[in-house]
């Protein structure tokens, strides 16, 4: 009986650490498509700059 206990908590452990780790990459992905698009507008600014200065 305890062992089904412990199989039962050992499977549930699992199931949260896997999606703690989806959270962890949805996070990242967002981040990384933010880091993206600064660093678009910051090329974008770059160029204008330079535009300007011409």
């Amino acid at each position: 009986m305890n062992l089904m206990h412990e199989n039962l908590a050992r499977a549930h452990m699992t199931a949260r650490l896997g999606e703690a780790q989806k959270l962890r990459q949805g996070h990242q992905l967002a981040r990384a498509h933010r880091l993206t698009r600064k660093a678009e507008q910051a090329a974008q600014q770059a160029r204008f700059a330079l535009a300007r200065a011409l």
